[in-house]
């Protein structure tokens, strides 16, 4: 068994297109949620998300690959392009037939798909764009990551809603740790903002009409975001042995199923994935000074949450501070555990904790420390992060600070 580390971080977000753009924002507490402007508003109820504006795929990718690329799909791409540059992989054609790409989404392509049915249904056309199917398929962020970078070895794409990205990770940060393979980028992508998508979330009536208050007592609902998060990760001895700096190392991984409700969350599944996190990490409930919250700002999950956390620390989780980043970057879908593991890792790595932004009042149901509305200096052992999906999939990623 090895011990797996992370030596690159990317991210696309909000704020920019690369990863010191969103922790700058994240450590200021600055949200990204403002009106949306790339669909148009005025035929849907909420009007704000954490959407990335003036995007140009020209400025990242050639005239010949852009056609063949969904929005999600360039995303991936970007963060994973930023994440090997940082580690310094110097691939040689045995680690590009071994290393493995795992990548989480919850919807792909979708926004292809609309497309396509905007011109059947509503334009009258017999046909639709012959590249329908490889823009809208969940794994084209995979199999570009693979085909730009040329990774030969697994490559797979997992769909578990809002867990998607942390599935993904965890099963990568397992496949290094057993030797089966050497390297893994992994994480996860998520665009959004089409219409047909953001009339599907008005229907369920779970997104806020001003913005994203996680664990107050005046949150009103989730706010979309977009964008991706991708990691790489190796075995520490690999990587001290060709003088890479690992940021944080990645110790435990848990999952869980609630076996209850589609959209109701239960206090049972998230707690058994945390200790089950835990367990697999080898450490002690008390080694763990911070989670880094699901934290949606929905009713169900933080109350739900909340009580999660205090069952799997006990009086531990007086000492613990708690915070959800989704009050800054919104919340990314199959992307939000690959956005909120490069917090987690950036959070070890810095000894500064994340905030709540957006924050209010406490709710008596949210009573911890969820670090409101300002960063905290404060220099922590291991921390977790929470996923957790509709469907009732929950999945938990463990890290420890490298020293």
């Amino acid at each position: 068994m090895h011990r797996v580390v992370i030596t690159g971080t990317g991210v696309v977000s909000p704020f920019g297109y690369n990863t010191a753009s969103f922790w700058q924002a994240l450590l200021s507490g600055t949200s990204a949620i403002r009106e949306i402007v790339g669909v148009e508003a005025l035929q849907i109820r909420f009007k704000n998300g954490a959407e990335i504006r003036d995007y140009v795929p020209e400025d990242h990718f050639s005239a010949k690959d852009i056609p063949f690329m969904d929005r999600f799909a360039q995303f991936a791409v970007l963060a994973a392009r930023e994440a090997v540059a940082e580690a310094g992989i110097e691939w040689t054609q045995e680690l590009r037939e071994t290393a493995c790409v795992i990548t989480g989404s919850c919807l792909g392509g979708r926004a292809a798909e609309e497309a396509g049915y905007w011109e059947l249904f509503h334009n009258g056309k017999n046909r639709v764009q012959p590249l329908t199917i490889p823009l809208s398929m969940s794994n084209a962020g995979a199999s570009h990551i693979c085909m730009q970078l040329g990774i030969e070895g697994p490559a797979f794409t997992i769909s578990t809603a809002c867990a998607s990205s942390s599935h993904a990770i965890g099963q990568a940060f397992w496949m290094v740790r057993s030797g089966a393979a050497p390297v893994a980028i992994a994480g996860g992508s998520e665009a959004p903002f089409f219409l047909g998508g953001l009339k599907a979330w008005e229907a369920m009536r779970v997104i806020s009409k001003d913005t994203c208050r996680p664990f107050s007592a005046e949150r009103s609902g989730m706010v979309l975001g977009e964008g991706a998060g991708m990691l790489v990760l190796e075995s520490l001895d690999a990587a001290l042995a060709r003088g890479a700096r690992p940021i944080a190392e990645l110790v435990g991984f848990g999952m869980s199923a609630d076996a209850g409700h589609i959209t109701q969350p239960l206090a049972s599944g998230p707690t058994r994935a945390m200790r089950l996190a835990i367990r697999d990490s080898g450490m002690a409930p008390e080694q763990f000074g911070y989670v880094n919250a699901h934290g949606t700002a929905t009713e169900a999950n933080d109350r739900i949450e909340s009580a999660a956390i205090r069952c799997t620390f006990g009086p531990h989780a007086e000492k613990i501070a708690v915070s959800s980043t989704k009050s800054m970057h919104g919340h990314a879908l199959g992307a939000a555990g690959a956005l909120e593991a490069v917090a987690s890792v950036l959070s070890l790595r810095d000894g500064m904790l994340p905030p709540t932004a957006n924050f209010l009042s406490p709710d008596p149901a949210c009573n911890l420390d969820v670090i409101p509305n300002q960063a905290r200096a404060v220099a922590v052992e291991a921390c977790i992060s929470n996923s957790f999906a509709f469907g009732g999939l929950n999945a938990v990623l463990a890290f420890r600070a490298f020293s």
